[in-house]
């Protein structure tokens, strides 16, 4: 058997909507206490709002947010992982059908950013990665949208040899120029190595470890763990309304390179998009988040 166009088809557009009508629960979670450690009874409240709003639209399939983004895949396909039909354009295809039947439907966020024309369709969409996993008869398919609020704020800069003191404090010069706009409590991840593309590309899937789980390098769990004191000292805390929340995890991933080191950081925001399943080369389905 073989993994088909079809079934690729189905479940990438069914990652897109799930990621658009639900919170992870690892997401929803965090909110929770979050609100019971808020101090400040504006911020608390707005937490509280926030996991009102999820769980309604949990209930009610309809969007946690107007802004559904652009979607974007990352796809681990297993080595043993057989196909039946052309992998990419199912994702796109997958893409342009459910455009036609989601309710409630989804805004013209697909922008050219040389005539800034917006629609469903354009050059490279769905944005799509792919990665392999020596051994394994499945791919490992992961959804996680990108909107305004939180995209626009990632930064990358690229430094000589630095220590850890030049790499926090820039990742803290990216929280403080966003601010509040990519709709805290966030979700930052940070890349460190590497090259100038593959920065940007850890600090993205370091967005989408589960909140909660540890670091396997000791250095970055303490970093992380620093970083999101301080980030939470800002102040900003949640929607901006003030108070302590306004990261629920700071997840850093690093590679070795040269001597020029890049550092990325990006934001997802409150909702924290993410669906994940795998597809197995017998036709099985797994749902993981």
């Amino acid at each position: 058997m073989a993994i088909t166009y079809e079934l690729i088809k189905q479940v990438t557009a069914q990652l897109y909507e799930r990621s658009l009508k639900q919170i992870p629960d690892d997401t929803r979670q965090a909110l929770v206490e979050a609100g019971a450690r808020e101090t400040n009874e504006t911020g608390r409240r707005t937490l509280q709002i926030m996991v009102e709003s999820a769980d309604a639209a949990r209930r009610k399939q309809s969007l946690v947010c107007s802004d559904s983004g652009v979607p974007v895949y990352f796809m681990q396909i297993g080595t043993q992982a057989r196909f039946e039909g052309n992998v990419k354009q199912a994702i796109d295809d997958g893409f342009a059908e459910l455009v036609t039947t989601i309710d409630p439907p989804l805004l013209p966020h697909v922008t050219n950013p040389l005539t800034l024309e917006r629609g469903y369709k354009g050059k490279g969409m769905p944005i799509t990665t792919f990665d392999l996993v020596d051994g394994a008869d499945y791919i490992d398919i992961t959804c996680s949208p990108k909107a305004l609020g939180s995209g626009r704020w990632a930064a990358l800069e690229i430094f000589s040899f630095p220590d850890l003191p030049t790499i926090e404090n820039f990742v803290m010069e990216t929280v403080l120029k966003a601010g509040s706009q990519p709709c805290p409590p966030v979700v930052i991840g940070v890349g460190i190595g590497g090259s100038f593309d593959y920065a940007a590309k850890m600090a993205k899937e370091a967005t989408l470890r589960k909140i909660g789980t540890v670091n396997s390098e000791p250095i970055l769990v303490e970093m992380e763990a620093r970083l999101l004191q301080r980030i939470n000292k800002t102040g900003f805390g949640p929607m901006g309304t003030g108070g302590d929340s306004t990261s629920m995890a700071v997840h850093i991933n690093y590679s070795a390179g040269h001597g020029f080191t890049p550092v990325a950081v990006c934001f997802n925001c409150w909702i924290n998009r993410r669906t994940r399943a795998r597809c197995y080369n017998d036709g099985r389905v797994e749902i993981l988040e």
